[in-house]
This record gives structure tokens, C-alpha cells and sequence, in this order.
């Protein structure tokens, strides 16, 4: 099992990304000039976040990808998400 950080933690090193209420887990919401870029993105996260075996929560309409991230069988953030949320930030370049 992965050892959990926290979201605080998590967050230092993260720009954009922010806590969610309620849970320890981290959220950010990329907008992309189309649909297509957008289903891009969530192509590039797929097959990463498959290699990792570490699948996000994440809703997409049109333009809009609304992430979270959590580790769940650890019971909160970790250094998984760190990892996956980083790739994300740089695939949505």
C-alpha cells in the first residue's frame, strides 16, 4: 500500500490544484480550446494513469476537464497522485 500524504502536502508542490472539501483529495479544472483537446488530454492521463494503475475521478464536458484526485486505498493523497497530477500539468500544455 502507497503511505499517504495529505492534500496539504501534496499541494506545496502543485500549482493550480486545490483541497477538497470534505475529503483528502485534490481537484483542478483545465479548460482546452476544444473538445477534441480535451479528449486529448484525458487520452495522454488515460494510458499514464493505466501504466500507474492509478485511475482519476474526472468529469468532461466539451471544453472542460474537472479532475480529483485520491488515493483509495490508502485512504487519501499520496505520492501517486503527486506524480499524476504533475503529468497532467504538463500534458495540458
Amino acid at each position: 500500500m502507497t503511505k499517504k500524504i495529505g492534500a496539504g502536502a501534496a499541494l506545496a508542490g502543485l500549482s493550480g490544484w486545490a483541497e477538497v472539501s470534505g475529503r483528502d483529495a485534490i481537484s483542478k479544472s483545465y479548460k482546452f480550446a476544444d473538445f477534441n483537446a480535451a479528449f486529448g488530454f484525458m487520452t495522454r492521463v488515460a494510458l499514464k494513469a493505466d501504466r500507474m494503475d492509478h485511475h482519476p475521478e474526472w468529469f468532461n464536458v466539451y471544453n472542460k476537464v474537472d479532475v480529483t484526485l485520491s488515493t483509495h486505498d490508502a485512504g487519501g493523497v499520496t505520492e501517486k497522485d503527486v506524480e499524476l497530477a504533475k503529468f497532467m500539468d504538463e500534458a495540458a500544455k
